[in-house]
């Protein structure tokens, strides 16, 4: 058996069918020795899935491939486009920067990124007879190779199984075919697994495209305006357009993640933003794309949603290298299949960087945390004041109520001076004079309350006597005192004993009496 290192999964079993790779991407790569830390690079073809693991590619013309979004008439018009990728973030690509996603929380989703790709929607397929002869002689090295001829050929067999479990090197089994390529993407390769990446949420009409900085981001954060003003010159220059800011993050690798959007004004008045897709086209163009170069900016993607047609291609599919039973199981085990996407990592660098992506994410999280610590702290205090200056009003307002109630009766004395008295006048004063004779009672409440703050006056005075009282005993005298306490303890022990003593005595005589009475008892019977 061979034992599985690191997060492996196991052999994944070779399939024919159609994946998230593209078909029959070619794979080549240059080793030496034991070939660690070989990068592969992948050239797609076809469908252009998650083979290539982060490379995007261009047209010369400037022209990119993505998903056709439509055309538009105003000043951002849509290029040429065929097929769809999902390439753009998923691992080493060649002069980009690795994680850098639209929508996602650890940058492991590509969005739409360009593939080129050739001969209609899927591309053009690779030949079933050349990928059955890939299978035979992968297997012929890994199995039975006759370079040699003799026992040599076994040692040479697990030494292909182990480069291709690692996933880099070449396999030599004949002398007259070509060694077989051992990249991470094939199925034997043991570093891969699965995990799960937000699915983009933004719409096409929301016109966000990020671009990704080599740059921190507080030198970013200090230079926005100064970038601002460059990527208006760089998309023309014209009234009618206006770059905004959406949002700057930090990235893993001192990188700096900008949102950006444009707002483009008609003659009319009316303003609208220019969809992803156009953004994303227009900045792809050969000579925008040199000046964003100057600018550090490594990588541009747009986000845009996935329309459930394409999330159910790319569940169906396992990508390229990944064993379809692995691929079925990470879908059960989908925490969120509404908002999370399996996503497969291959080879340690790609956990490497969904780990810093993590740390990140996870600092973000707590510096929020910390910011809505800080807001309710502060509201707590504002809470605290506000109920203070209420407490303060309520009593203002009694004066005021009390204040007004003096008013009114000083006027109604006025208004009723050399009236007599009415005969409500006369109930309500007989009232008055009961109430005050009930609260005037010993028995009543002025009485209880007379006792109730003689207790309160006695009470604070027995606390403040206590709390002035204080005691402190001489050392001589203590020991004094603690010597004549030995001693009478000493003499309540004497006393014990001397009582035990006696008790016992006490039973002996009883005993003694006890068997004298029944002596003479049975004499005189």
């Amino acid at each position: 058996g061979n034992g599985a290192m690191a997060f492996n999964l196991g052999g994944g079993t070779t399939g024919t069918g159609f994946s998230f790779g593209s078909f029959g991407a070619k794979t080549t790569a240059t080793t030496t020795g034991f070939g660690f830390g070989t990068t592969a690079t992948t050239a797609p073809s076809g469908f252009g899935g998650f083979a290539p693991f982060g490379t995007t590619t261009t047209t010369a013309s400037g022209q990119t491939t993505g998903f056709p979004f439509g055309t538009s008439t105003g000043l951002f018009q849509n290029t040429q486009n065929k097929g769809f990728g999902f390439g753009g973030g998923f691992g080493t690509g060649t002069g980009l920067a690795p994680g850098l996603v639209p929508g996602s929380t650890f940058g492991g989703f590509g969005g739409f990124g360009p593939q080129q790709q050739t001969g209609g929607l899927f591309g053009q397929t690779v030949q079933p007879q050349a990928q059955t002869v890939q299978l035979i002689n992968t297997a012929s090295a890994l199995s039975a190779p006759t370079l040699l001829g003799d026992e040599r050929d076994a040692i040479l067999a697990r030494w292909n199984q182990l480069q291709a479990f690692w996933g880099t090197g070449k396999g030599y089994f004949h002398n007259n075919l070509a060694p077989v390529e051992f990249t991470q993407e094939n199925h034997f390769c043991r570093f891969k697994t699965v995990g799960f990446s937000c699915i983009p949420s933004n719409k096409d009409e929301d016109g966000l495209v990020a671009l990704a900085f080599n740059k921190k981001e507080a030198d970013i954060r200090n230079q926005q305006q100064l970038l601002v003003e460059t990527l208006h010159k760089i998309l023309g220059g014209l009234q009618q357009i206006m770059v905004n800011v959406e949002g700057i993050r930090a990235l893993p690798d001192d990188q700096t993640e900008m949102v950006i959007y444009v707002v483009e004004r008609f003659p009319n008045g009316n303003s609208r933003r220019v969809s992803a897709t156009n953004l994303f086209n227009s900045l792809e163009q050969t000579n925008v794309k040199n000046h964003l170069m100057q600018l550090s900016v490594v990588v541009a993607l747009p986000r845009t949603e996935l329309s459930p047609a394409q999330i159910k291609q790319l569940l169906q599919n396992p990508p390229t290298g990944v064993d379809p039973i692995i691929w079925e199981q990470a879908k059960v085990d989908n925490p969120d299949p509404e908002k999370l996407i399996p996503v497969p990592m291959v080879g340690f660098k790609e956990l490497l960087r969904r780990l810093k992506f993590q740390e990140q994410m996870t600092k973000q999280h707590q510096s929020r945390l910390d910011i809505i610590s800080e807001d309710v702290n502060e509201l707590q205090k504002n809470q605290a004041t506000t109920v203070a200056k209420i407490a303060q009003y309520k009593r203002k307002l009694m004066d005021q109520a009390h204040k007004v109630l003096q008013v009114l009766i000083k006027q109604e004395i006025q208004r009723k001076a050399g009236y007599a008295i009415q005969a409500e006048e006369e109930q309500l004063r007989v009232q008055l004079d009961t109430i005050q004779c009930e609260l005037n009672a010993p028995t009543q409440f002025k009485g209880r309350l007379n006792e109730l703050m003689s207790q309160i006056r006695m009470q604070n005075h027995v606390g403040a006597v206590r709390s002035e009282e204080r005691y402190s005993v001489h050392v001589d005298l203590l020991g004094e005192i603690k010597q004549h306490l030995k001693l009478q303890q000493e003499g309540l022990s004497h006393l014990i004993s001397v009582l035990k003593e006696d008790l016992e005595d006490v039973k002996l005589i009883e005993h003694g009496l006890s068997e004298s009475v029944h002596i003479r008892r049975d004499f005189f019977s």
